[in-house]
């Protein structure tokens, strides 16, 4: 388990150091998620979900996870309205910060390197990417427009490559379709980029970053990487344990995923519709911090 952390740790630092000495510019950095994102993640993704147990991983792995999220995204929404910001758009960014996961940059390494099994990040990232990601476009294009593009939202999920490859690995495994090794192979070998790229370039991503500074709503930040790094894994826990009573490695899996860092798509969003941009960069950084050592403890209360 030490082993796992051990390699997702040393691979960020050589992304950080590749950024900081220069090797990794900022347009390098992109090159590195958009080739992860269009063509490593989806063959990764599409194999994992293919050979996975569909009647375990949809149960209560996902009942758990999908209460937590719901539970303390209306913590967040609840105190921020009485005591941060009436600002709607501010309100819907800050919520998903405190509660959507980076289940891809850092959940599949996890998964595979922590968890021990890769199967449970499928359903997290579909409910992310069909459900959760349209419903935050369609608040911000009220928040922005005042009016909702329908279109749009609908299509948001069908134009991602990651929900597409995840889908036809949930037909395969659905069906029990064997796949011929002609498939398998290049597949399995193109996705075995995909981790390492990933940690490089969230790697690179985290050089010169400088959270906090007086005036960009420290309070809004803390309060939301507080409930994303601490509060989420611990309500997760409790659904997982005593409300779906899964077993142990479902237990552990459900926990360990709860404290996962803020997803960084979320400052995209937040640049794209210019709401709560500073807020959702500090809370990403912050929570990408804050997850490794958490992660830490989770291991060392669940197991020892």
């Amino acid at each position: 388990m030490l082993m796992g952390f051990g390699i997702i740790a040393f691979v960020i630092f050589v992304g950080w150091l590749l950024a900081r000495i220069g090797i990794v510019t900022s347009e390098s950095r992109i090159v590195l998620n958009r080739v992860a994102f269009f063509a490593a993640s989806p063959a990764l993704l599409f194999m994992i979900i293919s050979r996975s147990d569909v009647a375990v991983v949809f149960s209560g792995v996902l009942g758990a996870s999908a209460l937590a999220i719901v539970t303390v995204g209306i913590i967040y929404y609840v105190v921020a309205r009485l005591w941060f910001t009436k600002d709607k758009g501010r309100l819907v960014m800050g919520t998903n910060l405190s509660v959507y996961t980076n289940i891809n940059n850092i959940g599949l390494p996890v998964a595979i390197y922590v968890i021990g099994d890769a199967q449970y990040v499928g359903p997290i990232m579909l409910l992310q990417l069909i459900i959760m990601a349209p419903l935050l476009l369609g608040a911000l294009d009220m928040q922005k427009q005042g009016r909702l593009s329908a279109a749009r939202i609908l299509t948001q999920p069908v134009r991602n490559p990651i929900v597409i490859a995840s889908l036809l690995g949930l037909v395969v495994a659905v069906t029990g379709f064997e796949l011929p090794e002609f498939v398998v192979q290049p597949l399995d070998t193109l996705g075995g980029a995909a981790v390492p790229l990933m940690l490089l370039a969230f790697g690179a991503s985290l050089s010169g970053s400088k959270p906090l500074a007086p005036g960009t709503g420290r309070r809004e930040v803390l309060f939301a990487a507080g409930l994303k790094a601490v509060v989420m894994p611990v309500v997760a826990w409790v659904f997982a344990q005593f409300v779906f009573q899964l077993p142990p490695e479902q237990v552990y899996a459900v926990t360990v995923l709860g404290a996962l860092p803020t997803a960084q798509n979320m400052y995209q969003y937040a640049l794209q519709y210019r709401t709560g941009e500073i807020i959702a960069r500090d809370v990403i950084l912050l929570t990408t911090f804050a997850s490794l050592p958490v992660m830490l403890v989770i291991a060392a209360l669940m197991h020892g």
